[in-house]
């Protein structure tokens, strides 16, 4: 029997990445990758790309919305990647149109699911927000919506950083296609937040990073 189909909003981050290989043990997932900025390919939306190799999932899409411009900086990355230092109020509001869209694709697919690699941790303010949005976007999908069966699930919600690298590693996510640094080089600079961030994850969780494996000896 044919697994059901389930929306899975990446960006080419570490939480995609992991939220992607779950959603894909019960799904046949459907990429989509919603970018803020212009027609300039970033370094994260390439990651995006290596993961859709990875997972070859059953359709995927990539959509340029700039009026999210006027809702967050273009710099940092939305739905979860690494590097973010952003309020948890200010990542919920803008990834509420980010939900409407993703609902949208659910009903032309008739999906089963939306998976979104929201990571807000232990933090039992941040976490009640994060939990209290997740429950109103469900809501939305059931009554004015009319997509009953649809459930809006967020995986990594409450976990810490390590914890996110460690559950990869037991689904096999491609960590070797993600990109948390907060800068556009062909490789990760292990200086920025981003980097710092990621690095001090995969220590904790003490798993090798792929991506640090990758870096030549001369830029270690």
């Amino acid at each position: 029997m044919a697994k059901d189909l389930a929306i899975v909003l990446n960006n080419g981050g570490v939480n995609s990445a992991v939220v992607t290989a779950m959603a894909a043990q019960k799904f046949r997932p459907i990429l989509l990758c919603a970018e803020a900025g212009g027609s300039e390919v970033t370094r994260l939306r390439k990651a995006y790309e290596q993961q859709v190799e990875y997972f070859k999932p059953y359709r995927e899409h990539t959509l340029a919305i700039p009026w999210q411009l006027t809702l967050t900086n273009p710099a940092a990355p939305v739905a979860g990647a690494a590097g973010e230092a952003r309020p948890i109020q200010q990542q919920l509001l803008e990834l509420t149109p980010l939900i409407g869209i993703a609902v949208r694709f659910a009903a032309f697919y008739q999906a089963s699911a939306v998976y979104l690699g929201l990571r807000v941790g232990p933090e039992a303010e941040d976490l009640a927000a994060a939990t209290e949005y997740g429950q109103i976007w469900n809501e939305m999908q059931q009554l004015p919506c009319k997509l009953g069966e649809l459930e809006l699930r967020m995986p990594v919600l409450e976990l810490e950083a390590w914890q996110v690298v460690d559950a990869g590693y037991q689904v096999a996510a491609p960590f070797d296609r993600t990109w948390s640094c907060l800068n556009q080089e062909d490789e990760p600079c292990w200086n920025c937040r981003g980097c710092r961030q990621r690095e001090e994850a995969f220590q904790q969780a003490g798993r090798p990073d792929p991506l640090r494996m990758k870096v030549p000896a001369n830029r270690k």
